[in-house]
């Protein structure tokens, strides 16, 4: 069997391949709930024969949502609305996953397309941003966070547990904690970021103390039989990588040692300056393998594996235990049927539901 489509099983979990659909941000929720457009968009995506299909950064507390559009589990009832779209990707054959997120100093932004810019604390829709020390990202973010005392610490940490028990009890059964992509936590873990002088800044344990500790809060709520992963910004590219592998190689391995089964690497984004190799295909591929030999954690990865050859080729060398195809999923929500038929499974329409696949296998449509 092509190792792309082998199962991949986790605890109680098994995913029917190695194909996931990573969070990406919509912008499209009010008040942090679930809109129609969520339901028609994971729906597809639910359909589209993927193993794995996690819902988009979806924010702990209201100041932890990147924009006012992000969706929210910090309430009930946003929680009973998210239950709806669990329900949609697990209703063909799909593994329902979740990633809850605090956005940090990042908050507080338009969406993209309305200028992916800072939102002012006295605008309608703006609110004072939070961070590990009072230190703008700049640029297009420039608002300057308040650095958090050790109650807010607490706080954000407790908003965390209770937004994992929640998504259990929504049914997903997947959950990613997103540790990456200079949002609180991954600004927490960041030395450019993070000056601070007590426990929670200075040397690389005290930079992960956060993370650590959030995941330790969470194992205890969230099922031992269902999988907890997180979202890993691993490097940034910005001329220290083999000291900031060694520091992420060594924090994997206590995610390891504290429960964590999957790692999803990726590149931290903490700072503007980062010269990330956009060009090159699965760039992040070597770093995850390392991490995954070095560590011993399962592990993913995204950019730049949507030729189904290579991210066949990245499962099979055990660089990958899964691969994660975004945009492309965006642009055809049924990439796993293109990749089933280019890698020459006998059977590829297998991969949808009956109502697709029988058509596909009757008329033998190759696409």
């Amino acid at each position: 069997m092509s190792a792309l489509f082998q199962p991949l099983t986790i605890k109680d979990v098994t995913a029917r391949n190695r194909i996931a659909v990573p969070p990406m941000c919509q912008y499209m929720a009010e008040d942090g709930l679930v809109s129609d457009w969520h339901r028609v968009h994971y729906g597809a995506l639910g359909q589209g024969g993927a193993g794995v299909v996690v819902v988009e950064a979806t924010a702990v507390s209201p100041e932890g949502r990147i924009s006012p559009n992000c969706l929210g589990i910090w309430n009930d009832e946003q929680a009973e609305k998210l239950a709806e779209i669990a329900r949609l990707i697990a209703a063909h054959g799909a593994v329902p996953g979740i990633q809850i997120a605090h956005a940090g100093r990042k908050a507080s932004a338009n969406r993209p397309w309305d200028g992916d810019d800072h939102i002012p604390n006295d605008a309608p829709k703006g609110w004072q941003t939070i961070a590990p020390s009072a230190i703008a990202f700049g640029g297009h973010l420039g608002k300057v966070p308040v650095e958090m005392t050790q109650d807010d610490i607490a706080r954000v940490r407790a908003d965390f547990v209770a937004a994992a028990t929640r998504a259990r009890d929504a049914g997903f059964r997947w959950l990613e904690l997103h540790f990456a992509h200079g949002y609180l936590a991954q600004s927490f873990y960041n030395d450019k970021s993070n000056q601070r002088g007590d426990e929670y800044g200075g040397s690389p344990e005290n930079r992960a103390r956060f993370l650590i500790e959030t995941l330790r809060e969470v194992r205890k709520v969230w099922p031992e039989n269902l999988p907890l992963t997180a979202r890993l910004g691993v490097l940034e590219f910005d001329g220290r990588d083999e000291a900031q592998m060694a520091e992420s190689v060594a924090l994997a391995t206590r995610f390891r040692d504290e429960g964590l089964d999957l790692l999803s690497v990726s590149v931290g984004f903490t700072t503007a300056d980062g010269q990330i190799p956009w060009g090159t295909p699965g760039f992040l591929a070597p770093y995850a393998k390392r991490i995954r030999q070095e560590s011993g954690l399962l592990v993913s990865s995204a950019w730049g594996f949507d030729e189904p050859s290579f991210a066949q080729a990245c499962v099979a060398d055990g660089a990958l235990d899964q691969v994660l195809i975004g945009k492309a999923h965006l642009a055809d929500p049924h990439w796993t049927y293109l990749a089933a038929t280019r890698l020459g499974l006998d059977s590829p329409a297998d991969v949808l539901p009956d109502p697709y696949g029988h058509w596909l296998r009757r008329y033998r449509f190759a696409g």
